[in-house]
């Protein structure tokens, strides 16, 4: 760690310490690879004016080696340019290059090539991955290192990996160790991080010596054990004599308040700051039951929309930034603890609440609201509630303390209202003691105090300065001095926006100005307005003559994948002769696979390299375009396409020449089975037993030829299997209840599953010969690019327009001028939209075919003003369904970025 380095930024008990200043602090993510670089400015300014001052920033390997050695740092991936600007408006950046980063990004932004290089194993301390992983980190960890804080510039943590605790890494500490010594070479000084995702510190670290573990925290809004399971790591880490940094977590406020008062010092929700992505970089899998696609629409939700419009979550993270700040390192410093009994609510709320001590006196009180009602709140007298009982109503507002001492409030709903207690004011140039606000303290100094809320709220305030002491009995007890007649205590109007509510608090000499805002008044929006104008509908189209493709093939025996090809993002053509075969089995087809037997176009296929029976009697030629919507950015064992450093394209295809019912003639066998000696011959999963859930096991030999390939499949199952073949085990799931058995392979085939009483299992055997003979046409993402900028003349159409499954046309739409979103009407059609020299986006309308899409609106494809020339393109591919295919009208709607 170098000297300038280690004195500007610092990880201790109070959190990321820059420059000496210790603060809680609040981290967006926003990613320069989802917003035009002409966006950049406007993107980071209003991720300034909320408040939070650091950003989390991912920077995807496959973003700038585009292909093998073939670096791009230019232009909108000019991710040094986009670090100086967050340096310039006053942003700090947490960096996170990977090698893996998930982000729903294509594949993880793992080049899709490595799956190419035999024995090479991803995410592993293997030297063939990690000879690529180091070729990465020369080029992007010495562009950091020049730009981290302490040498002028905004980096002051990198993360290293992502999550590594969900991804089963054989050699966790020799990974990370490996990963730490790159970044330390090429003179990485600030902390280097890595979170786990699922709460397994050490899977995420592999303990390594200088890699602090941070945790990825995903809880329901709405649950009441938010709060102790915070607790729990920031103790965890606190043994560490390390902050508790939680990387990625929700996006609302009220969550973000509960972390911090159970004890977190950095809190990242991930995604404040949406975004879209551009080209053919979504990725597929994700969440789901099982897969789905990944929009281009990257959105979940954050205080800023995909292209930049505020939400109204933008001035609740302005109001929270505002708390945090004005505590200061009286917060950063605090201790989180349980706090049984603090208050009551008449709404659901948390299991076991938190607060915080502070350093130098007072605590903070989160009282969550699970619901989204209005509820109230009733706070007890403090330990010495007689002096709060002697209160008088200040003259401007009636006294909010019951005679028993209490305080009761109103409780916004889907809110975590934070409750300061004796907060000691001398530091802020005031007289006395804060003793309760149940309003947030959003300023503080000699002019008074400025706090936010939405309802009434209550504020107590105490000319005598507290004198505190820790009661050795209880942590939580603390002492507060009284004296009667010195207090003033107030009950707060709700203030409206732009309407604050002013008063002034006297008591024993001491003199108290207070202003109450509406969080929409809280610091400074964000210039950029939502968006709102009617929506200008476009009917006509040009439909160009243009190819789509340019027809020239190469002869493969057998069909290679994509990535073979150099088609890591694009599509790739397939046409083999297939006269006198009667059914075709496709293996790992994904992720979009349009069949065309001889004219005749079949229903797309999305299933995700599930295999798939085709009947193709009578068919001579079989033709299919399969398109890459992305790599898997996450590793799921349930379909082949789902496997993180899964290929694409058509997969394997064989001719179905045989198939035979292998479900009886089972031996049930194994422990727990109870078999007698022969063992008895059942049907596949047909053994009764009391035993329900006991895994049994089926063995027998398969009556396979010894030449062929075959392929077994188990109907009927509700969850994996292991299928032993010949004493090597295989999963088999119910999403791919398929086995591929190679020549001579067979003999002994042994299924253990659960029982399940009543259960029955059919399983057939295929014999299979592979379809020889493909002429392959490889069309990568250039390519497309390359056809979508040629200039072409064509016939105007009027829309709606019919087409006829299968036709495949390029058009013309012309569309009003700024910045857009577009949406197109229409069904059983896939529409590919350019402009700029960029792929915008894909949207799918109407299908049966169409899986599921996760992430934010798969049918809006957003058109940024930098990019509007006027014009975008349309690569339409009508697909066969229900219905007959239709291009429908285009809505364009103005858009502020």
């Amino acid at each position: 760690m170098t000297e300038t380095t280690a004195t500007a930024v610092s990880l201790g008990p109070s959190g990321l310490v820059l420059d000496g200043g210790e603060r809680v602090r609040l981290c967006a993510s926003l990613f320069y690879f989802r917003v035009p670089r002409e966006s950049w400015p406007s993107r980071l300014a209003a991720v300034r004016a909320s408040g939070y001052d650091l950003v989390d920033v991912y920077v995807p390997w496959n973003f700038h080696e585009i292909a093998p050695g073939r670096w791009d740092f230019e232009g909108r991936r000019d991710v040094a340019a986009f670090l100086d600007l967050a340096h310039a408006v006053g942003l700090k950046v947490v960096a996170r290059p990977g090698p893996y980063i998930c982000s729903e990004w294509d594949g993880g932004a793992l080049p899709a090539w490595l799956a190419l290089e035999e024995g090479l194993r991803l995410r592993q301390h293997e030297p063939r991955y990690l000879a690529h992983v180091e070729a990465w980190f020369d080029r992007i960890l010495p562009l950091l290192a020049a730009r981290e804080h302490g040498r002028g510039g905004a980096v002051v943590a990198v993360q290293l990996e992502n999550e590594l605790d969900f991804f089963d890494c054989e050699d966790r500490a020799g990974y990370v160790g490996r990963l730490r010594d790159l970044a330390l070479r090429h003179g990485i000084g600030v902390p280097l991080v890595a979170c786990a995702g699922q709460g397994d510190l050490t899977g995420a670290t592999g303990d390594v010596d200088g890699v602090v573990p941070a945790v990825n925290f995903y809880p329901d809004d709405r649950s009441p054990f938010v709060e102790p399971e915070v607790r729990r790591y920031a103790d965890l880490t606190a043994r560490r004599r390390l902050p508790l940094l939680v990387t990625e977590t929700n996006r609302r406020h009220a969550t973000l308040r509960r972390l911090v008062v159970s004890g977190a010092k950095v809190v990242a929700p991930y995604l404040q700051a949406s975004g879209y992505d551009f080209g053919w970089t979504p990725s597929v899998g994700n969440w789901g039951d099982p897969g789905g696609f990944m929009s281009h629409d990257y959105d979940f939700g954050g205080y800023l929309d995909p292209v930049g419009a505020p939400r109204p979550e933008h001035a609740e993270a302005r109001v929270l930034s505002a708390v945090l700040r004005t505590l200061g390192p009286a917060l950063a410093r605090a201790t989180p603890e349980a706090a049984p009994g603090a208050y009551t609510t008449d709404v659901a709320t948390s299991a076991s609440p938190s607060r915080l001590v502070l350093d130098g006196g007072g605590e903070l009180l989160g009282v969550p609201n699970l619901t989204e009602e209005w509820g109230t709140v009733t706070l007890p007298a403090p330990a010495e509630g007689d002096a709060a009982r002697s209160m008088p109503a200040s003259e401007n507002g009636s006294a909010p303390v019951a005679e028993d001492g209490s305080v009761t409030v109103p409780l916004p709903p889907a809110s975590c209202l934070l409750v300061l207690r004796d907060l000691p004011l001398a530091g802020f140039g005031l007289p006395g003691t804060l003793r309760l606000t149940t309003a947030d303290l959003v300023g503080a100094g000699p002019d008074g105090l400025t706090l936010s809320a939405r309802g009434t709220s209550a504020l107590v305030l105490d000319a005598v300065e507290a004198v505190e002491t820790l009661d050795r009995g209880t942590r939580s007890a603390w002492r507060r001095a009284a004296t009667p007649g010195a207090a003033a205590s107030a009950e707060l109007a709700a203030p409206a926006p732009g309407t604050p509510v002013r008063t002034t608090l006297t008591a024993a000499g001491a003199t108290w100005p207070v202003i109450v805002l509406h969080p929409d008044d809280v610091g400074e929006a964000s210039a950029t307005a939502p968006t709102g104008s009617d929506p200008t509908v476009v009917e006509t189209a040009t439909r160009l003559d243009l190819a789509t493709r340019t027809g020239t093939t190469t002869r493969h025996d057998l069909p290679p994948s994509s990535e073979a090809l150099g088609v890591f993002r694009g599509r790739t053509h397939y046409g083999a002769d297939i006269g006198g075969l009667a059914e075709l089995l496709l293996q790992g087809t994904s992720d979009i696979a349009d069949l065309t037997l001889d004219d005749d176009a079949r229903p797309a296929l999305a299933r995700f390299g599930a295999t798939t029976l085709v009947p193709v009697a009578g068919a001579r030629r079989l033709e299919a375009t399969v398109e890459t919507w992305g790599h898997a950015n996450f590793d799921d064992v349930r379909l082949p396409a789902l496997r993180m450093g899964s290929l694409r394209g058509i997969g394997r295809v064989w001719s179905v020449t045989g198939r035979t019912d292998v479900s009886a003639l089972w031996e049930v066998t194994g422990p727990g089975t109870w078999p007698g000696d022969p063992a008895p011959l059942r049907g596949l999963a047909g053994w009764s037993s009391t035993r329900a859930g006991t895994p049994v096991t089926y063995r027998r030999g398969l009556p396979t030829d010894g030449a062929s390939h075959h392929a077994l499949r188990l109907d009927g199952l509700d969850g994996p299997a292991d299928v032993a073949v010949d004493g090597v085990t295989h999963l088999v799931t119910a999403d791919e209840p398929w086995l591929t058995l190679a020549p001579g392979e067979g003999s002994d085939v042994a299924v253990t599953v659960p029982h399940r009483p009543g259960a029955a299992l059919r399983a057939e055997l295929l014999r299979l010969e592979p379809v020889r003979g493909w002429d392959v046409e490889p069309q990568p993402d250039d390519a497309l690019l390359a056809l979508a900028a040629t200039a072409a003349t064509g016939e105007r159409v009027r829309l709606p327009l019919d087409l006829a499954p299968g036709d495949e046309a390029w058009f013309d739409v012309e569309v009003p001028t700024g910045g857009l979103s577009l949406r197109l009407e229409g069904r059983q059609i896939r529409v590919s939209a350019f402009a700029a020299g960029e792929l915008l986006g894909r949207v799918w309308l109407d299908d049966p075919a169409r899986p599921r899409f996760t992430g934010g609106d798969s049918t809006r494809i957003w058109l940024p003003a930098a990019w509007n020339t006027g014009a975008v393109r349309f690569m339409v591919r009508a697909t066969r369904g229900e219905e007959s295919p239709q291009l429908g009208r285009v809505r364009a709607t103005a858009v502020s970025e």
